[in-house]
C-alpha cells in the first residue's frame, strides 16, 4: 500500500530537488523578479521542506505542494520591510530555451507585469502544463473563475504584446 512518495533521507531530497527546482526557481522568480531574491526563496522551500519530513502521494502532489508553498513564500518576502529597501533589478535571466530567445524574454516579462490573478493562472497554465482542474484546486478558486481570468489574461497579454511589437510576426 506504500506508494506515497516519503521525503525523509537525503538522497530522497536530492531526488526531489532535481526534479523540481527549475520549476520552483522560476515560479519565485515571475514574482521576486531578481534571480538573487528567487534563489533565496528555492532555498527556503526546500529547507521547508527537509525539516517536515513532508509525506506525498506521488510526484504531482509533491509539485503542487512546492508550487504552493513557493508561492506564499514570495507573496510573504514581497510584503517584508526588507523587499521595500533594496534596489530592484529588473535583469530576466535566460530561463527558456528557444530559437527566438528575444520573444521568449519579451513574452515572459510581459507576463511578469501582469496583475497576480493573471500572472498566477497563465504561467501555471502554460509553462508548468497545469489544468485548469488542477490551478483551480491549487489557488483555491473556482474553476469557472480560472477559465475567465485565463481568457481575460490572454487577451491582456496580446494586447500588450502587440503594442510593443514594431515588427510583422509570421503564424
Amino acid at each position: 500500500m506504500d506508494d506515497r512518495s516519503s521525503v525523509c533521507s537525503d538522497d530522497d531530497i536530492a531526488e526531489v530537488y532535481q526534479r523540481h527546482v527549475d520549476t520552483v526557481y522560476r515560479l519565485c522568480f515571475m514574482y521576486l523578479k531578481n534571480a538573487s531574491d528567487a534563489e533565496d526563496a528555492v532555498q527556503s522551500v526546500f529547507l521547508k521542506l527537509l525539516k517536515i519530513g513532508k509525506k506525498f502521494a506521488d510526484h504531482e502532489h509533491e509539485k503542487a505542494w512546492l508550487i504552493v508553498t513557493a508561492k506564499n513564500y514570495c507573496k510573504d518576502m514581497l510584503k517584508s520591510w526588507w523587499k521595500f529597501r533594496r534596489v530592484r533589478m529588473d535583469h530576466l535571466p535566460e530561463l527558456f530555451n528557444s530559437e527566438n530567445q528575444e520573444q521568449a524574454n519579451e513574452l515572459m516579462e510581459t507576463l511578469l507585469a501582469l496583475p497576480p490573478k493573471y500572472k498566477d493562472v497563465l504561467y501555471l497554465y502554460y509553462y508548468e502544463d497545469y489544468s485548469v482542474k488542477d490551478i483551480s484546486a491549487m489557488l483555491n478558486r473556482n474553476e469557472s473563475t480560472i477559465q475567465s481570468q485565463l481568457a481575460n489574461g490572454r487577451k491582456r497579454l496580446k494586447v500588450r504584446l502587440e503594442g510593443g511589437i514594431h515588427h510583422v510576426r509570421s503564424d
